[in-house]
């Protein structure tokens, strides 16, 4: 087994806007107005739906041909259910996400089953997904 480390940091660049950086590459993070950000950019929220999708997509765009999907076009749309008034004081309210949908707009010449059979291939692999539904073991350090 070959285990491999992933790393992304995260900087406070003022107010509620966080600049994420991993590879070289970066993003930001901010929050709308009415909860005090700035709306420059989406929220932890949001970017972890994106995420969320993006590796769906992802899979199903290094996988596509060898599972015989005619694939002409897909997006990916993810829709997360959360009760806002839990970050608001409410302790007994989930804090996070309830539930997340995933609606699969394709286009391929492929019949109903063979599309779902791949989706069904997509939800399994995407390594996000796992992720989320399979919690890791949390580990937590305080560096000086």
């Amino acid at each position: 087994m070959t285990k491999q480390i992933l790393k992304a940091e995260v900087t406070s660049i003022g107010g509620l806007q966080l600049k994420c950086s991993a590879r070289g590459f970066e993003f930001l993070i901010d929050e709308p107005e009415n909860v005090g950000g700035t709306n420059q950019a989406m929220n932890p929220l949001e970017a972890l739906l994106c995420s969320l999708g993006a590796c769906k997509m992802m899979v199903c765009r290094f996988f596509y041909q060898s599972k015989q999907i005619n694939l002409k076009a897909m997006r990916v749309e993810v829709l997360g259910e959360i009760d806002s008034d839990r970050l608001k004081g409410n302790p007994d309210i989930k804090v996070g996400f309830s539930k997340i949908t995933t609606n699969y707009y394709i286009e391929a010449d492929n019949t109903a089953t063979e599309i779902q059979t791949f989706v069904d291939f997509i939800e399994k692999t995407c390594p996000v997904k796992d992720t989320i539904v399979h919690a890791p073991e949390m580990d937590i350090q305080i560096n000086p």
